[in-house]
């Protein structure tokens, strides 16, 4: 009987083998999960069953019935010779093949017919079509282009937010990118960042509502602070240093602390980038290489062959200098903030698709060594993610759970439910802080908080998963299966996230660290 439902199953499934399927992983960005999930409704009303016989699809379910998946012979056993088959194929075959004949056999008569047409009218004539044809026509297109639309999105059209947005990011409402307010703000920056010694306190708390993005570079240099000094602060109680960061609070040093820090890193890579080559460092270049295109894969900027260099070299020399390490995969999509950010200081448009080439090579080297210091920063703070194990991870994937079991019970109880573990899909998200989850836009936007909050890449960042998680209560209680969970929880809809939503979802996870930060045993059973 089980030999008899294993050669059934292809029979009844919808995904046969080598059939093209969406791919879920680190190596893509997400899906819009409108399409998938509409797809997924579909498919789950046709294999209804009655509520009562209904039992809870758990993983081990799913495991179940998907173990003959690539069973050898499966399809070979299909008897395509069968009399069905024949007569089918036959008749389809015959009908579309007249029909083709018949449509090939009108289009070669179409251009006859024109060429006649036109040959009979006088040559200081043109043909002008009317106003009103003119008109219906395009009514017609837009028309079709609004239902196309229509049925690639159930959703309502949104306005398309650039990549890196001026002044705090367009909101995904479509708010005025410049309001006074904001105006007020860059003012305030420009007079902190241009004082002889910044303010580095007050230059966190005018952050972690959003930097502009005229002053962004700067105050990220200023505000790239190792998770480790807050730590040592913490235990020490020593004030902020005026100059902990990758750039000086003083202005008087800053140009040649980055001369200095710059000529150090392409001293690395006149060191060490031809050791790529030999047999020890092989395998770390061959995997960064593979993983590098993998980057943002929609975005053109990143399909530039002279950024892809930059980075090799930029993950290539952090991976030999952190041995203990060395490259994880995740690690590449962490330079591309820091990236963007820096070649801002030099491009006035949107960088989405901007060509790198029309830069200095003292601008391209400039953008190349700050992105691996300020890179190296925030890694120094969360090693322990990327060492062997990866700790960390596992660490904040654990204290993940407990939390959202005392803040959403009924949630954590839908997990248990159906066998979902958290580890399934909030690994991603301590490994690639969220950037598989959200647009770059939005990423940069959240990064603007994290600089400003004490060990925010590696502390903060719990209560924003958490907060990031129970936003989608909603969808996740909806879900009553196993696959459809981890479908949604890997695919979240985040597509025309801006501001407005980032900014909600720091206020919350703000409101859980205050709850229970300094109370970490409140959310342990």
């Amino acid at each position: 009987m089980a030999a008899e439902n294993s050669k059934q199953f292809w029979k009844r499934s919808a995904k046969l083998p080598g059939s093209i399927q969406p791919v879920y992983g680190a190596q893509h960005p997400p899906l819009d999960p409108r399409l998938t999930k509409n797809f997924i409704k579909e498919r789950s009303k046709v294999n209804a069953i009655p509520l009562k016989n209904k039992k809870a699809s758990s993983f081990h379910e799913f495991a179940r019935n998907t173990s003959d998946a690539w069973d050898i012979g499966d399809d070979e056993e299909e008897d395509f010779s069968s009399p069905s088959f024949q007569t089918l194929n036959s008749k389809v075959a015959l009908a579309t093949a007249a029909q083709v004949l018949e449509n090939h056999s009108k289009l070669r008569l179409k251009p006859e017919r024109s060429q006649s047409t036109t040959s009979d009218v006088p040559a200081s004539y043109k043909v002008i079509k009317s106003s009103s044809d003119a008109q219906l026509s395009r009514n017609s297109s837009d028309t079709c282009l609004r239902n196309t639309l229509h049925k690639q999105q159930s959703l309502p059209l949104r306005p398309i937010i650039p990549l890196v947005a001026r002044i705090s990011d367009q909101n995904a409402s479509g708010a005025p990118p410049m309001t006074v307010r904001e105006k007020t703000r860059l003012e305030k920056f420009r007079q902190l960042l241009s004082s002889h010694n910044t303010d580095l306190d007050e230059l966190r708390k005018c952050s972690w509502p959003g930097v502009p993005r005229e002053v962004r570079p700067v105050t990220w240099r200023l505000l790239s602070v190792s998770s480790t000094y807050y730590v040592e602060k913490r235990e020490l109680t020593q004030p902020f240093l005026p100059d902990e960061g990758y750039l000086p609070a003083n202005t008087e040093r800053r140009k040649l602390t980055l001369q200095r820090k710059r000529e150090e890193y392409f001293g690395f890579i006149e060191q060490y980038y031809d050791s790529r080559n030999e047999e020890h460092h092989q395998d770390t270049y061959r995997q960064i290489h593979i993983d590098i295109p993998r980057t943002n894969p929609l975005i053109p900027l990143f399909q530039q062959p002279l950024v892809q260099e930059i980075f090799e070299r930029i993950l290539f020399i952090w991976a030999i200098r952190h041995p203990a390490s060395g490259y994880v995969q995740g690690i590449n999509d962490l330079v591309t903030p820091f990236f963007v950010v820096f070649l801002s200081e030099y491009v006035e448009e949107d960088v989405e698709n901007f060509d790198v080439t029309n830069l200095s090579q003292d601008m391209l080297r400039s953008i190349e060594a700050d992105s691996f210091w300020c890179m190296s920063k925030l890694l120094d703070g969360i090693q322990d993610n990327y060492t062997f194990a990866q700790p960390g991870i596992q660490k904040k994937v654990k204290a993940l759970e407990e939390l959202v079991s005392r803040i959403d019970e009924q949630v954590h109880n839908h997990f248990r439910r159906y066998e979902v573990e958290y580890l399934q899909f909030a690994f991603r998200w301590m490994n690639n802080l969220l950037m598989r989850e959200l647009p770059l836009r939005c990423t940069i936007r959240l990064w603007d908080t994290y600089q400003s909050e004490p060990e925010g890449f590696s502390h903060f960042h719990l209560y924003v998963c958490a907060a990031f998680l129970i936003k989608w209560r909603k969808e996740i209680l909806d879900e009553e299966d196993f696959q459809g969970l981890l479908m949604l929880l890997q695919n979240l809809p985040t597509i025309h996230w801006g501001n407005e939503e980032i900014g909600l979802l720091l206020a919350e996870a703000y409101r859980l660290k205050y709850m229970f930060a300094d109370a970490p045993n409140h959310y342990r059973r």
